[in-house]
């Protein structure tokens, strides 16, 4: 079986769709030990529906060097 700590990273890892298959197969054999992850688990796939509904999107290099530069000159 594996950790928790091992657990929570194939479940971010199943989010962005970068799991491979034997990873689910032991995430989803833990879960069904650990309540503890499955809680996590289902929190996570919420997090993740609720930011794809938002349209949410990280920064793109062009705003963060914009961001810094305006950092930079309020110092």
């Amino acid at each position: 079986m594996i950790s928790c700590e091992k657990a929570a990273i194939i479940c971010n890892k199943i989010q962005y769709k970068e799991a491979t298959f034997i990873e689910k197969l032991k995430l989803r054999y833990h879960l069904l030990m650990c309540e503890t992850c499955t809680k996590f688990s289902k929190k996570n796939s919420q997090l993740t529906s609720l930011c794809n509904k938002a349209h949410l999107h990280g920064l793109s290099n062009k705003e963060k060097e914009q961001m810094k530069d305006r950092l930079r000159s309020k110092s």
